[in-house]
Parts: structure tokens; C-alpha cells; sequence
């Protein structure tokens, strides 16, 4: 990146804000964390779980209609009537699905299942390309604040008039980097 260890601090700012502006730009969490997500149950075998590539599935609960005595999330699910898809331990960049047991269709009163799991890259198995965004964000981001001018890219004078250029909230190339991590939206 060019920079010395007089500029450690801000090179470990940039990097985070970079990674946190990845994450917002992609409209997902790319970074390796446990999530709590209640998917509404319809009948379905197969329930898609919101974020990817999922490591593992911790636990999963089913959540009936039927009033509850205790403040439980739920009966448990043995791991035996679920399975996931694609295997835990393949990484892909796709939705992954929780496939539920036939068994599970005759569960009294089943209105929702509540599922605990890890999803995200580990710092071990970040993609290159996501990698490498990530740097020339976090380069471009000390570059900005090395130049004194956060968001400005220079003044422009013309017609007896003075007027000044916005910089891009993230540099072209970095956002062609990111395009197959972005959330599409069907």
C-alpha cells in the first residue's frame, strides 16, 4: 500500500471501513459470523437461508402457533431432520437452503423454523478478487485523507463561475471487482 508504520493506525481504519463499505455496496455480510434468522414456514420443503456461503448450521428450532409456557426459541430440531445444500464445508458464492425431513410436515401447529448458523469467508478462504477490493479501496481511502480534501477531487473554473468536483463514493474498478458478490435482487 506504500505506507510506513507511522500510518499503521490509519491503515487499520481504512482497511475496516473498507471491508464495512464492501459489505454495504454488496448488500450482505461478507465476513465469517453467527446469525440468528427466523424463516417463515409454508409447507416448503427446502428454506433458503439469507446469508452465504454458510459454514454451519448450529442449531435449528421450530417455532409452532401453540402458546408457550417458557420463553424457549423453540423445540429443537435434531440434526437428523435437516440437512444443508450445498454440504457444509464447500464454499460457494450462492443462497444455500436448509431441506427439511418429510417428517417435518407433520409437526403440529409449525408456523416458523428459527435457525442459528456461521456464514461468511474466513480470513483463510477470502476469494482474491474480493481480496484485492478490499486493498485498492482501503489504498484509495488513504490517498483521500493523505490529500487533506475528503470528497472533493478539485476545483474547476470557468465561465467567472467557481465550482468543485465530488469524488465517487468507490472507484469504478473496485465496483467491477464486487459485482459477483452484490446481492441480486429478483
Amino acid at each position: 500500500m506504500g505506507i510506513d508504520d507511522r500510518e499503521d493506525k490509519i491503515a487499520r481504519f481504512c482497511l475496516v471501513t473498507s471491508t464495512f463499505t464492501i459489505e454495504q455496496y454488496c448488500k450482505r455480510r461478507l465476513l465469517r459470523k453467527k446469525h440468528f434468522e427466523t424463516v417463515e414456514f409454508y409447507g416448503d420443503k427446502n428454506l433458503s437461508l439469507s446469508e452465504y456461503p454458510v459454514d454451519n448450521v448450529l442449531a435449528a428450532y421450530a417455532v409452532t402457533s401453540l402458546p408457550c409456557r417458557n420463553k424457549k426459541p423453540g423445540e429443537l430440531i435434531e440434526p437428523d431432520f435437516y440437512s444443508l445444500f450445498p454440504n457444509e464445508g464447500i464454499v460457494l458464492d450462492i443462497p444455500y437452503l436448509l431441506s427439511l425431513s418429510s417428517v417435518m410436515h407433520r409437526y403440529r401447529g409449525l408456523k416458523s423454523i428459527r435457525v442459528i448458523y456461521t456464514a461468511g469467508y474466513s480470513a483463510r478462504n477470502i476469494p482474491s478478487d474480493l481480496a484485492a477490493a478490499c486493498m485498492e479501496l482501503a489504498t484509495w481511502n488513504i490517498n483521500r485523507y493523505k490529500g487533506r480534501r475528503i470528497g472533493m477531487t478539485g476545483t474547476v473554473r470557468g465561465n467567472g463561475r467557481d465550482g468543485e468536483h465530488f469524488e465517487l463514493s468507490m472507484p469504478e474498478n473496485v465496483k467491477a471487482l464486487l459485482e459477483p458478490y452484490k446481492r441480486k435482487v429478483i
